[in-house]
């Protein structure tokens, strides 16, 4: 809490009369407001930077030319796709120079709804890493899901007291705004009323939906994957959101928004993104590095990873290198590479080469309620092959759900249906078709979806996974119903996660025991154990454009174009509608 005395010691040390209690010296500062870079030290005092220019402190640090940033900000992300604790998704990113992120508890939220979203805070509270929290929008995510749990707007009131919540997640339910759904408005004035931000996601919406959307006060979007999709909401004054994930890939796409005048309301996203990219390859600074390697203007491109995603969340202290922001810094070697080599957080050193420093204590009393709803989530029992018998059992044609590689996006093909030898009915490689069911695990409801899958590559065994958007149910693709029901008890037998089996054996498995969703492995296990299961999925002849796990997450979300499947059955996206796997063509 900010005082007389501690304000005096910050204008004093800005003043130079007395001595800065830490100064960074002979810095190249990157100007997010001047879009320059400029030479000299940076005064900090009390955790807030005082001082650009020559200073004189308690503590020193040469930083002999290195370029210091703003720490980075992630605008949009889901820690549970991390598929680690929130302290562990601090260990990953923390030394990529973020110091803070903005993420919606809806996968979580989705499994245990308000004990969902209690157990993420309190594991967030004793962090370095800033995290800001939007409330989930849509639990379930449409009429036409089947989750763990429903949030209603009455559900999140109590929520909007709390300091770091900053708005209303994204509001994937576009039909139901478009379509004056009462619980989605419901939701909206809410938040409109406390004049808190309102996050979006409506791929291809366009036109007057679009127009109606916005008039709803949803301000930003992530789900933009070309430029022309891109500038129509930003001519609508939304905020665009550039995500580059594990999974969904839209940079290539989005380049053109770097220029001038759309960089100046764009942000940085990661959306959902797994343990080793994050380690390995990087996080908002892998977006930087990426923009830059295709010729974006890396000045721009650090302001669209700092200020910009503080300025459209309200977050006045963050963003900038200047007096009165946040020491949260980010100390890298040139604006090419953007090897981060220390981060500061609130002025502490808590980053270096790669590694974190220290962590504070983590969270671990927990109420009962989480105990049973988070860590206790799956109620289901095994899994059998009469349950994987198709019941519309008549018809001369399939619908498949045709995966599109580095999209989210799917498209529908309408093939011959055949019964081949070896295979579960519906199932041929050679057209890259494969089984696909949705299987229900929070109520024990015994509700399964099937249908098929196209251009996923499988060519043998089965990948099961109860991370399935948004609902998370048990998700299973496979050749033949025998090794479908076999990684799928595995899930179930885990108490969540991930598994793949071949020919009557489970050659590899992930324990996911919080809400099915993360683990409470050390990041580095979780990365070991994800990777040796990528590499046998490629070995079963998955494509290396499509991220076996990730990509097959989504195949359940109901809200983007064109085919899903839930626990349901196949969701046309665009009618609102169920569908059939197998039926006469006229």
């Amino acid at each position: 809490m900010e005082t007389i005395k501690s304000l005096t010691k910050e204008v004093a040390a800005a003043t130079g009369s007395q001595k800065a209690q830490l100064v960074l010296k002979n810095a190249r500062i990157v100007n997010v407001f001047t879009q320059s870079v400029e030479e000299g030290d940076i005064a900090i005092e009390e955790g807030c930077i005082v001082g650009i220019g020559t200073y004189d402190g308690v503590m020193e640090s040469d930083l002999k030319g290195a370029y210091v940033c703003p720490g980075f900000l992630d605008g949009h992300i889901h820690i549970e796709s991390s598929m680690t604790s929130p302290g562990e998704f601090e260990r990953a990113v923390v030394p990529h120079g973020t110091t803070a992120v903005i993420t919606d508890p809806h996968e979580i939220a989705n499994v245990a709804g308000e004990a969902g979203i209690r157990f993420m805070m309190q594991s967030a509270k004793k962090l370095n890493l800033d995290v800001y929290f939007m409330l989930p929008s849509c639990v379930p995510a449409t009429d036409l899901d089947e989750s763990g749990a429903e949030l209603l707007a009455a559900d999140l009131e109590p929520f909007y007291i709390e300091e770091k919540v900053l708005g209303l997640a994204e509001v994937m339910n576009a039909y139901g705004v478009t379509h004056g759904d009462k619980d989605c408005l419901e939701k909206l004035i809410q938040a409109r009323s406390l004049r808190k931000a309102i996050d979006g996601h409506a791929p291809s919406l366009s036109g007057k939906e679009l127009n109606a959307y916005v008039t709803a006060g949803i301000r930003s979007d992530h789900e933009c994957s070309d430029f022309e999709e891109a500038r129509e909401k930003f001519a609508r004054g939304q905020w665009i959101m550039i995500r580059q994930g594990t999974a969904a890939k839209n940079l290539k796409g989005l380049i053109g928004m770097f220029e001038d005048p759309y960089y100046q309301r764009c942000l940085l996203v990661t959306d959902d993104k797994h343990p080793g990219d994050l380690i390995r390859i990087g996080h908002i600074d892998a977006i930087i590095r990426e923009a830059v390697s295709m010729g974006a203007d890396p000045i721009r491109a650090i302001r669209m990873g700092t200020l910009n995603t503080a300025m459209y969340f309200g977050l006045s202290d963050m963003g900038a290198v200047a007096p009165g922001y946040l020491a949260d810094l980010a100390v890298f070697d040139n604006l090419k590479d953007f090897h981060v080599k220390q981060v500061y957080k609130g002025g502490k050193l808590v980053a270096e080469n790669g590694k974190m420093l220290h962590q504070k204590e983590k969270a671990t009393d927990w109420s009962d309620e989480i105990k049973e709803r988070v860590f206790h989530s799956f109620h289901r029992g095994p899994i059998t092959v009469e349950e994987l018998q198709l019941k519309e059992n008549i018809g001369t044609h399939q619908r498949v759900i045709d995966m599109v590689a580095h999209e989210l996006i799917t498209k529908e093909r309408i093939e011959e249906w055949k019964e081949l030898p070896g295979v579960a009915p519906g199932v041929d490689i050679s057209r890259d078709i494969v089984k696909l069911a949705a299987i229900e695990r929070h109520k024990n409801t015994s509700h399964v979806g099937l249908g098929f899958l196209g251009k996923y590559g499988l060519k043998r065994g089965a990948v099961a996974t109860s991370i399935g958007h948004d609902s998370h149910n048990l998700v299973i693709a496979g050749v033949t119903d025998e090794d479908i029901v076999l990684a799928g008890n595995r899930v179930i037998e885990n108490g969540g996660g991930l598994a793949i089996a071949l020919d009557g054996k489970v050659l590899a498995d992930l324990p996911l025991p919080i809400g099915g969703l993360m683990a409470d492995e050390p990041v580095e296990v979780v990365d070991e154990k994800l990777e040796h299961m990528k590499k046998i999925s490629t070995e079963l002849g998955i494509s290396k454009d499509i991220d076996a796990f990730m990509t097959l997450a989504f195949i359940s979300l109901p809200v983007i174009p064109k085919l899903r499947l839930n626990t349901y059955g196949i969701v046309d996206v665009e009618k609102h509608q169920v569908v059939k796997a197998r039926f006469e063509t006229e």
